[in-house]
């Protein structure tokens, strides 16, 4: 692996000797090497600590590293001494339901913690005490998750079912929140916060996640000044009937979904098969934003490179030729070529990236084309995003990246090939197999009418294509689903904003929201193998100061690690014996803490090279993988039989049928690989 690679090829002698001269230098030292891939490679359970007689829904260490905290359905709060795995207090918190979320408060000496609960309460107890000091009661549905932020000691904040974000602060009063953002009043009644995080960077951003593929980014500081602007000045608040006044001020909220969800919401609904962001969290560094999404994937957002997504659903007025240029618009922001396809004529300047590749990348794209050749897709698509990772201008990389997505077909595979597909004409726009790859990528999408005007475009283009068996069965296909249509609202053609107005009947979403849906921003990176559908507390979380890996648990009861850049799955591990929820990375040293449904909290480690073989390793990775993808678009009735302990045909035999055959006459623009 490249991180071993990397670690191996350092002089850590070297680095050791500087870390004891310069004390300076030991958090750089811990950033480089307290989690790497010869670690990760070796992780290990190494202890269970038992107390809780219940689901234990939250963990929380404290900012030393030499605390954790856990929350359980059993309403009471265990602190530990996770080294000496010894339980130093137990406490019930005076909740009548299930916690779901624990929090040091800081700069309190690690005396006072946050708790919120099933019983829509929030609590903050004294652990010296051993007593709750406060007890809120604001909420009127299930408090999910608290947040707390180092620069507002005194002041944390709760996210709650009924739709509402509120900010309480210990100074003001003991009796009282206030509500910082009602979900309720953009979105209806139905909406429903269920996690939240703040920047650790920049404590005036916070995160939401709620039901529905939308993430909400707020600026605390601008609601707030906007906030106090209207009590300052009454006559700002006088408003006529047509005339709202809006809560929270424009360019206060930001949103960022992945690209194919707000489209694939109806398929979902109907399936009932439900969208909601379980967790987010941001980067150390708070420049990414992870979010699992339950019902689908884990998503990387980038905060810094923002991309629009790839819908190709603009109408041709909103953006000239001369306003995109090489996937960029003119604002600077990068945007994936955010064209219809009737622009799809991309530059015909000389294709300047180089085909060639160095020898080891060489080597591996023929190990991953082999791959391919063996419709061991997945391991083709980890092959090459490796190469892609040091080659990330090579145009072939991405179109045969591409052809793996659309022969292995996984919840999203087609919208990642399509990016891949775009990707690869911006580099090349000669690249025949990309081309003709993106007018299948939008069929395969629903984007009918643009999938149509894309092979037009690829015919003109390569017009000794043009009477090819693969374009003749695709234009097939197209017109067949054209023809099929009606001129319903179902028809995506010439409106941007369809994608975003695909939700439930009851449903009563203002304009503004509209908007903010449609200025949403895309993901970065996705992470594929789990399975997220039976709780909405499942987390995902950046492990290593510099966020070098991705940790999420499964229904499956393991836990899934990522490498953060490639996306690849590197270790897969059985922390629970039904599902595991929560993982929370130590904040300084390779240790994890999770848990689950079992009433135990489990610690892993790197283990010792000579102990025994690791019986957790689950060695069948991609096994596990597709059977955690077969498990999501399972029926809810065979998933709820199955979490019951019964065995169901299908969800757990290798290898899944693909139930279209896309790409099986596709003559001379065949799908396989460059």
């Amino acid at each position: 692996m490249i991180c071993g690679e990397t670690m191996s090829a350092v002089n850590i002698t070297s680095d050791l000797l500087h870390r004891q001269i310069r004390d300076k230098r030991a958090l750089g030292f811990q950033r480089q090497y307290h989690v790497a891939d010869p670690f990760i490679k070796r992780l290990g359970l190494e202890a269970e600590l038992q107390g809780h007689s219940g689901c234990v829904n939250c963990l929380e260490w404290n900012e030393q590293g030499d605390l954790l905290a856990s929350g359980s359905d059993d309403q009471h709060v265990i602190v530990w001494d996770p080294f000496r795995h010894k339980k130093l207090i137990t406490m019930h918190t005076g909740h009548a339901a299930n916690i779901f979320s624990v929090k040091f408060l800081p700069h309190s000496g690690d005396r006072i913690l946050v708790t919120g609960a099933a019983d829509t309460k929030v609590h903050v107890h004294d652990l010296t005490a051993k007593e709750t000091i406060h007890m809120f009661s604001d909420h009127t549905n299930r408090v999910k998750r608290i947040a707390t932020a180092p620069m507002w000691p005194n002041t944390f904040w709760s996210a709650a079912e009924d739709g509402l974000i509120r900010q309480y602060d210990l100074r003001e009063s003991s009796k009282r929140s206030e509500v910082l953002i009602d979900l309720t009043e953009y979105c209806g009644q139905l909406i429903e916060a269920k996690c939240l995080a703040v920047n650790p960077r920049d404590n005036n951003y916070l995160a939401v996640g709620a039901n529905g593929p939308f993430v909400r980014l707020y600026d605390i500081r601008m609601i707030h000044n906007h906030r106090k602007s209207m009590c300052q000045n009454p006559s700002a608040g006088v408003h006529t009937f047509c005339e709202r006044r809006k809560p929270i001020p424009d360019g206060a909220g930001q949103y960022y979904v992945a690209g194919h969800l707000p489209v694939k919401l109806p398929d979902y609904n109907n399936r009932l098969r439900v969208l909601v962001a379980t967790y987010v969290t941001f980067s150390p560094d708070g420049t990414e934003l992870l979010v699992n999404m339950g019902g689908e994937q884990v998503y990387l957002f980038d905060l810094m490179f923002k991309q629009r997504p790839y819908t190709f659903l603009l109408p041709k007025k909103c953006q000239t030729s001369s306003e995109v240029q090489n996937g960029k618009t003119t604002n600077g922001v990068t945007n994936g070529i955010h064209l219809p396809a009737s622009q799809l004529r991309f530059s015909d300047s000389k294709y300047s990236s180089s085909c060639d590749l160095p020898p080891h990348l060489e080597r591996i794209k023929q190990q991953a084309n082999d791959a391919f050749a063996r419709q061991q897709w997945t391991q083709a698509i980890q092959l090459y995003s490796l190469g892609i990772h040091e080659a990330s201008r090579n145009a072939m990389l991405y179109g045969n990246r591409a052809a793996a997505y659309m022969k292995r077909k996984w919840d999203g595979d087609h919208y990642d090939a399509l990016r891949d597909c775009v990707k690869a004409l911006s580099l090349n726009p000669s690249h025949l197999k990309a081309h003709f790859r993106l007018a299948r990528c939008l069929f395969e999408l629903k984007y009918v009418a643009e999938a149509l005007e894309c092979l037009d475009d690829f015919k003109g283009k390569f017009p000794e294509q043009a009477h090819s068996s693969a374009c003749d069965a695709l234009d097939k296909d197209i017109k067949a689903a054209l023809f099929a249509k009606t001129d319903t609202s179902e028809d995506k053609k010439g409106s941007s904003s369809i994608r975003f107005h695909n939700f439930s009947r009851k449903e009563s979403i203002l304009e503004d929201e509209i908007v903010l849906r449609e200025r949403s921003f895309d993901y970065k990176h996705r992470y594929c193998g789990h399975c997220n559908t039976t709780t909405d507390i499942k987390e995902a979380n950046f492990f290593g100061s510099k966020g070098q890996y991705i940790v999420s648990g499964s229904d499956d009861g393991s836990f899934f690690i990522w490498e953060k850049e490639t996306t690849n799955l590197v270790r897969i591990l059985q922390g629970d014996e039904s599902i595991v929820n929560c993982l929370q990375p130590h904040p300084s040293y390779c240790f994890l803490a999770t848990s689950g449904i079992d009433p135990v909290v489990r610690l892993w480690n790197p283990r010792p090279e000579s102990e025994r073989e690791n019986g957790r390793v689950v060695q069948d990775m991609e096994g596990a993988a597709q059977a955690n993808q077969r498990r999501m678009n399972a029926d809810p009735l065979e998933v709820m039989l199955l979490n019951m302990g019964y065995r169901i045909t299908g969800l757990s035999s290798r290898g899944p049928e693909g139930s279209d055959e896309e790409d099986s006459s596709e003559g001379q623009v065949q799908c396989r690989t460059s």
